[in-house]
């Protein structure tokens, strides 16, 4: 199991939020992560569409475990979210995170979520500060 796969793994066992949109680990590695999940019925909003929570969250949880894959526990100083398509209840997403830019202390990247018809539902924006701690610290 790879380094990006190990801080994975040990960062979903304590994310109850991620836990419960019930996102699946499509792919993990350094600098990028895409994950998997389906909107149920409690994430649709009064106009019978997903919250804009919900994707915005799910965006958020790719970039989180894209940028701390490097084993650097790494916190967001600035995200954003542009919805592109409504989002209805079964539809099955995709985020896939990128790393844009780096330097020692911080991160950019790119998150686009996909629906089940690869059509683009979600840009996401994500600025990350490294903190220069080890999540993983017994390698």
């Amino acid at each position: 199991m790879s380094l990006a796969e190990k801080v994975f793994d040990k960062m979903y066992r304590k994310d109850g939020f991620s836990q419960w949109l019930g996102i699946e680990k499509i792919l993990t590695e350094e600098g990028h992560c895409i994950l998997k999940m389906e909107v149920r019925d409690e994430m649709l909003n009064g106009f019978d569409v997903a919250h804009g929570g919900i994707v915005y969250s799910f965006c958020d949880s790719a970039f989180a475990f894209s940028c701390n894959s490097y084993n650097n526990i790494s916190v967001s100083i600035e995200t954003s979210v542009t919805h592109t398509k409504a989002i209805s209840k079964g539809d099955v997403l995709t985020a896939e995170s990128k790393l844009i830019t780096q330097s020692k202390k911080i991160g950019t990247y790119q998150v686009i979520a996909k629906n089940q018809h690869d059509e683009i539902v979600a840009v996401f924006k994500g600025i990350c500060y490294r903190t220069g701690k080890a999540m993983i610290e017994d390698l």
